[in-house]
Formats: C-alpha cells, structure tokens, sequence
C-alpha cells in the first residue's frame, strides 16, 4: 500500500465519521451566511509573459515531516496576499497534513484573495464543507477518482459556486481531466505514490493541454528560473508550499516566485 492508498482510507473513514458529526443540512445553513464566492480563475490569470503564484499555507507533509514549528496560518497568509500572492491554498487535512478547516474560514475572513481548499476529495459531502468553511475553490485529485466521480464532483462544485483545480500527474490522467471538462488544470510535478518530485513533467505535459484551459504547474518550486521554466512551457500560474513555509524572509520569496 503506497501513502496516497493509505491516506484515501484513511479519508474515507474520516468522511464516514464527519457526515455523523455534521448534517448537510447544518452545512447548507454555514453556506448561506457566507458572500458569493471569490472568482479564482479569473485571480489565477497572468498577464501575457507573467505568472501567478498560488501560496500553500503548509504545516507538515507525509514526506517532509513538519516544514515550520512555529506555523501561524493566519500571519503566513496575509504575508502571502500583502506580497503579491494570486490566491491561497490552505491545507485541511488533519493527520496527515495536520491542517484544519477552522484554519481555511479564519484565513478567507482576513485576506482578500481566493482561497482554496486543499484536501483529499472524494465525495459531494466534502464540497459542501468546503464552501461551509468559506472556499472559494476545491481541488479534485483525477488520481483517486473513477472518471464518472469526477464529472459529478465538477458539476456539483459549480452548482455551488466553486472553481475546482483538477490535478493530473501523467498524459492519462490529463486526458481524464481534459475529458471531464476541467477549465482549471493543475499539473502535480510530485509523484503522489512515491513522492519523487520533478519541474520536468509541466514541461512534457504543458504541451498536451488543450487551448483555453487554465494551467497550474504544482510544487517544486524554489526558484525564480523554474518557475521561468514552466512559464516559458506555457503554466499560468504556479503553486507553491515548502519554499514559502521555510524560507527565512516569506514576504521576499513571495515576490521571487511570483516574478515580481
């Protein structure tokens, strides 16, 4: 069993116990009392020749360990947006990630950017978490998804209001995002079976996404000239986690990455 097979049952079980804890219809009434969502396709779209930077906020990862022992989301966040940062992703998974969905609402209510779920989503349940919480914005992983689970979940995400970052690692998986309909592409350059992380694959893969869809180039990034580098290969947007949680001046990083 690779760390993704345990991390998905592990969600599944989590899910089953979430869904005792809170009713839909509780997280219809959250959902009610939040504004409109924030449009994070259109905060994701550079300028011609420029790039967008989606900052992670981050506490741990199951192959790095903790990034920041002194994690303060709230501070990291504003640092982020304050910084040039096109939207946010906050991490929401508990034990493996060790994030919160209490962290996601308190950073929506205090930055003025999108904000995007980051989680293992596997079922409609989790959508309207996700926008109970205050998301703007989901990801859908085509990797632990059959394709038919996809489609729902991208038609119920825009029936709520959210835009949904649809991650792919090979040509098969693009293929499934492409074919689902996906208008916002991201391209995992972590291997999420073995963790083997490499800017190469948005290279060879940039080229096989269609006109017209929205593309981010995900993790990896440490420097100004590979974020050039799948710029230059066609990325939109990059996101970026470790680099910005463990860099000494956050706020200068920020710019670096975000070429500006």
């Amino acid at each position: 069993m690779t760390i993704l097979d345990e991390i998905v049952s592990h969600k599944r079980q989590e899910l089953a116990r979430r869904r005792r804890e809170v009713s839909r219809a509780e997280l219809e009434r959250r959902c009610a009392a939040w504004p409109a969502p924030r449009d994070f396709a259109r905060a994701l779209r550079p300028p011609p020749g420029g790039v967008r930077l989606l900052a992670e906020v981050k506490k741990a990862s199951p192959s790095r360990g903790v990034l920041a022992e002194r994690f303060d989301p709230l501070a990291l966040a504003e640092t982020y947006a304050a910084n040039g940062a096109a939207a946010l992703s906050v991490l929401t998974d508990e034990k493996y990630f060790q994030g919160s969905l209490e962290f996601l609402t308190a950073i929506r209510r205090r930055v003025s950017v999108p904000v995007l779920r980051k989680d293992f989503t596997l079922d409609e349940y989790q959508l309207w978490e996700a926008r109970a919480a205050g998301a703007d914005a989901i990801l859908l992983i085509v990797s632990i998804l059959e394709a038919a689970e996809l489609r729902g979940l991208l038609q119920a995400a825009t029936g709520l209001g959210l835009h949904a970052l649809v991650e792919a690692h090979t040509a098969s998986e693009l293929d499934i995002a492409v074919a689902a309909g996906a208008a916002i592409i991201g391209i995992n350059n972590r291997n999420l079976k073995t963790f083997e992380t490499r800017i190469e694959t948005s290279v060879e893969l940039l080229p096989l996404i269609p006109a017209g869809r929205l593309v981010v180039s995900e993790s990896g990034f440490f420097t100004a000239d590979q974020v050039r580098t799948v710029v230059a290969a066609g990325a939109h947007a990059v996101l970026v986690g470790e680099a910005l949680v463990r860099a000494d001046d956050v706020a200068a990083k920020v710019r670096e990455l975000s070429l500006s």
